[in-house]
């Protein structure tokens, strides 16, 4: 079998993303208008976000084979800025849609952090742990990491419930630049003088890439091929996405997680895949490069949204969601002291994460 019929064959999914587009783009309004119950929305629902997340889970593909082609940070990079991207869009769409979610941008990025910084990093270390026993990685770059996610969090998601009131125009400017500012000074760091500190060199550990016969331009190209369909799936989506949340009366933060899940699915696996195979330098690049890159940049992008469209946008988390997203950044920087991990820090963040969504079912 040649190259381009092993190509074809591998990415019949890209067939399917775009055939899904094509049925939207004929008949997406009927379809939409002739699903006038729950049931039938939820079905609708449940094909888009299966659709979105096929085209997500593609990306994760492709960007890890040019991880192993390019080599660390910077597979990673375009990992995270386009599974970013996606994030940025479908929050977008549901805020076009619909005028009655002012926490819906919140609710996702908290979303993202908790099932990033519990759910992720835990299943990663409880894993790892037990198949290794320890594992080391870079302090210095968990340690980067780190000292830019706590204050753009602090920033974004904290200092916004104790302002007396929204952000004015000039605070979420200023919350804009400072967000775009530091996550530009870490990418500067991360490919540039310090790119050592997200590299971890260790004889015992397997490769967690794989091996394709074709080069970086054949993989970025489809990478951006799946990322094209995901902007108009996300369009449509928005539609029974609002529907549940405003007609029905689902919380928002039902949504956000919705939305989470979708967006942070595809690095989950690639991250407790690396931790399975004894390279957790590469699972911590990936969740949180994750974090970081959804606090640094879809923050100030949904701002400029929210801004341009005239939308009312609350960032603040308030009560018990406060009290968890503190502890979990507290847990976060002792976890990552050490330089090395074991399953006893993967339970722990696992708990905080049970904690998290034992929370969202009660309240």
């Amino acid at each position: 079998m040649s190259k381009a019929a092993a190509l074809l064959r591998s990415e019949r999914m890209l067939l399917a993303s775009y055939g899904s587009c094509l049925v939207l783009f004929l008949i997406g309004n009927d379809i939409l208008e002739r699903a006038t119950d729950a049931w039938a929305l939820g079905l609708v629902l449940a094909w888009l976000f299966a659709a979105t997340l096929a085209s997500a889970m593609r990306v994760v593909h492709h960007a890890d084979n040019l991880a192993g082609q390019l080599g660390e940070p910077y597979g990673t990079l375009i990992l995270t800025i386009s599974v970013t991207f996606i994030e940025v869009v479908t929050i977008a769409a549901v805020m076009l849609h619909g005028q009655q979610n002012p926490t819906l941008a919140r609710d996702t990025m908290f979303a993202v952090v908790m099932i990033i910084l519990n759910g992720m990093v835990g299943l990663s270390l409880l894993l790892g742990g037990w198949r290794h026993q320890e594992q080391q990685y870079n302090l210095q770059g968990a340690n980067a990491y780190l000292g830019t996610i706590i204050p753009l969090v602090v920033l974004s998601l904290v200092l916004p419930s104790f302002t007396g009131g929204p952000l004015s125009g000039a605070e979420q400017i200023f919350l804009v630049v400072i967000s775009i500012g530091l996550y530009s000074v870490f990418l500067a760091t991360q490919t540039g003088r310090h790119r050592g500190f997200f590299v971890f060199e260790d004889s015992t550990a397997g490769s967690t890439h794989e091996t394709s016969p074709h080069g970086p331009a054949t993989h970025a190209g489809l990478l951006v091929a799946y990322l094209l369909p995901v902007t108009f799936l996300a369009e449509h989506l928005a539609r029974p996405f609002d529907y549940f949340i405003e007609t029905l009366g689902v919380p928002t933060a039902f949504g956000g997680v919705l939305i989470a899940v979708m967006v942070a699915t595809p690095e989950a696996i690639g991250a407790v895949r690396a931790a399975s195979r004894n390279h957790i330098q590469r699972s911590i690049n990936i969740f949180l490069g994750s974090v970081l890159s959804t606090i640094g940049l879809t923050v100030p992008a949904m701002i400029l949204v929210s801004l341009a469209i005239g939308h009312h946008l609350v960032l603040g988390v308030v009560g018990a969601d406060l009290s968890m997203l503190l502890l979990t950044l507290a847990v976060a920087v002792v976890t990552f002291a050490s330089g090395r991990t074991n399953i006893l820090q993967g339970a722990v963040h696992l708990m905080l994460f049970a904690a998290y969504l034992m929370l969202i079912v009660v309240h």
